[in-house]
């Protein structure tokens, strides 16, 4: 019966030696072979392609038209000359500066909103069904009202941006809240995590995957919220960001600043989510065992 008994533990440790194995191996650092064909070469091939395509359509005059379609060196020479000129870093840090800021203030506003609407029964019951439509709203609607109240400075920037940003926000926290498993709440409860120490402790932590993608919808709202504030109120107290480049673009008829602003809207908006949000989400997963290194 003992050698029986010692032959389980002797298995069990084997087990539990196998398992942290695999565990190191897993942990350990990918190397830039793999990463480069499996992160950075395909986004490469695709933009190659996507060139080349260009060209062709051009060069074999199918689009003969340079005010409909310029060409990738038109496109090209204009990143140039705002480079020389020193307002291409101008242009994405009017933009990016206002959405990031505004972004943070959504950020404040709509966290407690969502934990509020998501605990209480009263406040989901009133207001629940307005977040809902206002993030089915165009933030384009807000504009107009926005210049009139608040006039053209940046404070009616922001005001578009909360708009846009803070039903996104709440809802995704209430969606993560929503999915939270009852045993989680009653665990804390028992252990007198209870209030605002319940919700930091064992909500919060719980529904940050909802939360997250409330967060990464957050900023997509906030940006397209943001670029459309900035095509239609424009003024030189404003500065000119990306949206106002896109603007003076289609008023001087020159696709290639149109073409220019477009990429760098493109640009951002990848940027901001490959250095922000894809290492959030790689946490999150990660601290939930959902991802391993291969």
């Amino acid at each position: 019966m003992a050698s029986t008994e010692t032959k389980t533990v002797t298995d069990a440790g084997s087990v539990e030696a196998g398992l942290d194995a695999l565990e190191v191996a897993a942990a350990g650092r990918t190397p830039f072979r793999q990463t480069f064909t499996a992160k950075i070469l395909p986004p490469v091939i695709a933009t190659v392609v996507v060139l080349i395509v260009w060209q062709a359509l051009i060069s074999f005059k199918i689009v003969d038209d340079p005010t409909k379609l310029p060409s990738p060196a038109d496109v090209g020479g204009e990143f140039k000359r705002a480079w020389v000129e020193g307002t291409l870093l101008g242009y994405i840090w009017t933009s990016v500066s206002r959405g990031l800021l505004g972004f943070l203030f959504a950020l404040a506003i709509g966290t407690p909103l969502g934990l509020l609407v998501a605990r209480v029964k009263f406040v989901r019951a009133a207001i629940g069904p307005v977040l809902s439509g206002l993030q089915s709203l165009p933030s384009v609607a807000w504009v107009p009202p926005a210049v009139i109240w608040l006039g053209l400075d940046n404070s009616m920037m922001y005001a578009v941006i909360l708009l846009g940003a803070v039903p996104s926000i709440a809802n995704g926290l209430v969606s993560g809240i929503d999915q939270v498993p009852p045993l989680f709440l009653r665990a804390g409860r028992t252990m007198g995590a209870t209030g605002v120490r319940g919700a930091w402790h064992i909500v919060l932590p719980a529904a940050l995957p909802g939360y997250l993608a409330g967060l990464k919808q957050g900023w997509a709202f906030s940006w397209r919220s943001l670029m459309a504030a900035e095509i239609i109120a424009s003024s030189p107290d404003l500065g000119i960001g990306l949206g106002a480049l896109l603007e003076n673009g289609r008023n001087a008829s020159s696709m290639s600043m149109v073409f220019e602003a477009i990429f760098l809207i493109l640009f951002v908006g990848i940027a901001i989510d490959l250095l922000i949000f894809s290492p959030l989400e790689r946490w999150v997963l990660r601290s939930r065992g959902l991802l391993v290194k291969s």
